[in-house]
């Protein structure tokens, strides 16, 4: 499941909404767009490309149902929750305004959406800009005010002003048996590294301090293209994940990887996080450690593979902190090979996990494979592994205990301020709380000491 993260450990691919702030009305009413945002960061970029367009058009943005003259709704379609979820925020969308155009992964599945809710505009699937456009055109057509067409040059972005993402590829060659996401999405398409860095050099001037790449399959960036050489600021770099992570580790700011397949190649990358070009951070979505399930779930290497790489990134990168995602309850898991997977933590001592039980993906082959696991056994599987996990996560916070890192802020209230090091993602990964802060500004950085950790966050002083 490496195209959505997990948060806190045990989200899985659960979807989050986000909604653009509403914009000041002109004095002749302009036509006014409503949006709901569902899914993983991919989703999320899109959304911006959405929002952007709109904006750049001169529509107004509106976080609520009233007053909008229609509302889009971006959609998760990857698991069963994610399915049900968009389809409540379709029908809510429907109730409370009436007009709803309906992109992103859910419309991709056939005639799901059409099915539930046939009064819907329209339907698309994912990274869809121009699609969704032509119909809200049809049905709104562009406002034409010189005034509102002005949008910054980093386009309209959904995450806070100080992080943003960055997304270097679209679809996935991977077959995996339990995924639907290359149907959806298609297979690999790389964007030109020229235009990638020209995205990110913007963001950087618009003072994004955190660039957080994303894709698919991140580690495969440049294969479609046969690594062609493109053009950066007038120097030849190739389409590749290590020339583009160098080029990036120039700007100046945090860059964290994810959805790192643990390809030969990711190899290349320990060295510039030892040399801290880009952040000591892999988000590698392992899913399994039994090599009968990974063959079953047509994964890319093996467990011992992975485990020597493991030992391999941490003798050049010490302080590299690895997150990854598992399965449990796969069709034909037996009790034994979930104890395979058991011993892997127990070996691998991964400093962050989320894990989610099988869930059957409507178009996925792994369906159709025998044995079956009971739903009761998945999830008491899921817990566990869970459980387990925690004693290990915590050790490896405990182990950061005194040690001095320089953080972002994310948030300040009364109490002090909310942080994350370079060990933790926005919205998935632990934060640092630090007390009485209350001086600093989100955005900020800061030099701080660990004095205490919980199974989860940080506790820190400043220095």
């Amino acid at each position: 499941m490496s195209s959505a993260p997990s948060a806190k450990s045990s989200r899985g691919a659960s979807a989050s909404r986000a909604k653009a702030k509403s914009k000041s009305a002109t004095k002749n009413k302009t036509p006014t767009v409503g949006f709901v945002s569902l899914g993983c960061p991919k989703a999320t970029v899109d959304s911006e490309n959405i929002l952007t367009r709109l904006r750049a058009e001169g529509y107004e943005i509106s976080g609520s149902y009233e007053g909008s003259d229609l509302v889009v709704v971006n959609t998760c379609g990857f698991i069963d929750a994610a399915v049900e979820e968009s389809l409540d925020a379709i029908g809510e969308a429907l109730a409370e305004n009436g007009k709803v155009i309906v992109t992103g992964c859910l419309g991709a599945k056939g005639s799901v959406v059409q099915d539930t809710h046939p009064s819907v505009l329209a339907v698309t699937g994912p990274h869809a800009t121009e699609e969704v456009m032509d119909v809200v055109h049809s049905h709104l057509p562009r406002p034409h005010d010189p005034f509102t067409d002005l949008v910054p040059e980093q386009g309209i972005r959904l995450t806070p002003s100080h992080y943003a993402y960055l997304k270097i590829s679209e679809g996935c060659n991977h077959r995996c048996s339990f995924c639907i996401i290359p149907s959806m999405r298609g297979d690999l398409v790389s964007r030109p590294i020229g235009e990638v860095m020209r995205e990110a050099e913007s963001l950087v001037k618009a003072g994004v301090k955190e660039i957080l790449v994303i894709s698919q399959d991140t580690s495969a960036y440049g294969v479609d293209t046969k690594y062609r050489t493109g053009f950066v600021g007038g120097r030849p770099v190739r389409t590749r994940i290590h020339d583009l992570c160098k080029e990036l580790g120039q700007l100046g700011v945090w860059v964290r990887l994810h959805y790192v397949y643990p390809y030969p190649t990711v190899d290349d990358l320990i060295p510039l996080m030892a040399e801290n070009k880009i952040l000591p951070y892999l988000d590698v979505p392992f899913q399994h450690a039994s090599p009968r399930i990974l063959k079953l779930m047509k994964r890319p290497a093996a467990s011992e593979r992975n485990l020597d790489r493991i030992k391999a990134w941490r003798a050049v990168c010490p302080d590299i902190t690895l997150r990854s995602t598992f399965i449990t309850g796969f069709p034909g898991e037996t009790d034994a090979e979930f104890e395979e997977l058991l011993q892997f933590l127990a070996e691998a001592e991964l400093d962050r996990v989320g894990c989610f039980s099988y869930s059957p993906v409507e178009g996925a082959t792994a369906n159709d494979l025998p044995d079956a696991v009971p739903l009761e056994v998945r999830e008491e599987r899921r817990a566990r592994l869970m459980q387990f996990q925690e004693d290990i996560s915590t050790q490896r916070l405990e182990a950061r205990i005194d040690k001095e890192l320089t953080v972002l802020i994310d948030e300040v209230d009364e109490e002090g301020a909310m942080a994350r090091g370079p060990g933790d993602a926005p919205d998935i990964d632990g934060l640092i709380y630090i007390p009485e802060a209350t001086h600093l500004q989100v955005g900020d950085w800061a030099r701080v000491r660990i004095t205490d950790c919980d199974v989860h966050d940080l506790y820190a002083e400043l220095i």
